[in-house]
């Protein structure tokens, strides 16, 4: 959890070192909403309705260009199946018009907790992947976000029965400071 910590902080402050580019400050934000999550497997599992919650921080690169990194607690997997993750996302941002923007990047989850003991054994602690989304952000400070997540990582421990990867759809409100 150590390293998961220090890997944040490490892309927060990358962040602050391309936002001296520019004369805007950093942006904080909150965000939260719904998750539709589902294993990619072999097997056939129903999805499952969660969650998520956390923070942002959004940095002007250079023009329309944005890097927003994330924290959030997110409850995904399958019906009877959820894990929760502490999720980081390094989201690439680009506004198509003002208050639109387009995202993609890179996302680092670590398992916070599963439904019952079985699961947690039987997956990784560790996730990553990719997102993509839409965000639309009013003058007021509100905004409207919808970001697919593609699980790139096998989370299941075990050889058999194929492979098991993350995917969640998560739509949500949030708030910028």
């Amino acid at each position: 959890m150590k390293k998961l910590f220090f890997s944040a902080l490490a892309v927060m402050a990358f962040g602050f070192a391309a936002q001296a580019q520019e004369d805007e400050f950093p942006i904080v934000g909150v965000k939260a909403g719904v998750n539709f999550s589902n294993f990619d497997s072999d097997a056939d599992t129903d999805g499952a309705t969660g969650f998520y919650a956390g923070i942002s921080l959004d940095m002007a690169l250079k023009g329309h260009f944005h890097f927003q990194p994330e924290m959030l607690y997110s409850k995904e997997g399958a019906k009877d199946q959820s894990i929760s993750y502490l999720r980081i996302p390094a989201m690439a941002k680009y506004y198509i018009t003002q208050g639109f923007n387009i995202q993609l990047g890179p996302v680092l989850g670590a398992r916070v907790d599963a439904e019952n003991k079985e699961l947690r054994k039987g997956t990784k602690a560790l996730d990553y992947g990719a997102a993509g989304g839409l965000s639309y952000e009013l003058k007021s400070g509100f905004l409207i976000d919808a970001r697919y997540y593609w699980g790139l990582e096998d989370i299941s421990r075990h050889d058999e029965g194929g492979k098991v990867r993350n995917n969640c759809i998560q739509v949500g409100l949030g708030y910028r400071f």
